[in-house]
């Protein structure tokens, strides 16, 4: 919490942190702090005179109770997924923090290795280490080696690919080129053929050329 940070940078005394946190409260916050001073000494307890007391009756206060338990479950089920091992680390810190856990050393590596992606986990459990910030560490060199490998296994399938692409299109290219070029026919050829081929044809009854029977041009036409 910011207060305690403040407490901590200008080392305030245990007996006056409640004083001075008081101070800053207005509106709602005073009027329940007021409110909270005078219960207590209608039920004869003692007043709030530490700050961890306090602490605990503003968390009382203003968190629900079904707080704690939600960020309980949620840390149980954190998994690394898209996140890299330092993002992954600060968000596992992040709800220890505020679900208020603390817990032996190696119990929080158990936590860290059992979300981590398995190809790291995998990695890690076999080389030695020797407290939490060590295998942290560990752990973001074996990523940033699989990033390079994955990286490098990119790059020399592109550049294999490339090669065959450039190969097979100058092949289309040259056979494009060797292939002979179709002509189209002409049209005074295809008239010349007709006539020819007409030329050949002789009618029956008159013995003439280039018509049959059926064309045969009447006297009349004829003069």
């Amino acid at each position: 919490m910011k207060v305690e940070q403040l407490f901590s940078c200008h080392h305030v005394s245990e007996e006056t942190k409640v004083p001075l946190a008081t101070l800053s409260f207005q509106g709602n916050a005073m009027y329940w702090w007021t409110t909270l001073e005078r219960d207590r000494r209608l039920h004869g307890d003692p007043p709030i005179e530490y700050w961890n007391d306090l602490r605990g009756a503003l968390r009382r206060r203003h968190i629900p109770s079904y707080y704690n338990r939600e960020l309980m479950d949620k840390l149980q089920r954190l998994q690394q997924k898209t996140m890299n091992v330092e993002e992954y680390r600060q968000k596992m810190k992040l709800y220890m923090m505020r679900a208020s856990i603390r817990e032996e050393e190696t119990t929080t590596i158990a936590r860290f290795l059992n979300g981590l992606h398995l190809e790291i986990r995998d990695k890690v459990e076999l080389l030695p280490y020797r407290d939490l910030n060590d295998l942290i560490q560990l752990c973001i060199k074996v990523e940033q080696q699989n990033l390079r490998k994955r990286s490098s296994r990119k790059e020399s399938s592109y550049s294999n690919s490339y090669p065959k692409k450039e190969y097979e299109r100058q092949r289309e290219d040259s056979l494009s080129k060797d292939k002979p070029k179709e002509t189209p026919k002409s049209v005074g050829k295809d008239v010349s053929t007709s006539q020819l081929h007409n030329r050949d044809i002789q009618c029956f009854k008159c013995l003439g050329r280039g018509h049959i029977a059926s064309q045969r041009p009447s006297k009349i036409t004829m003069v």
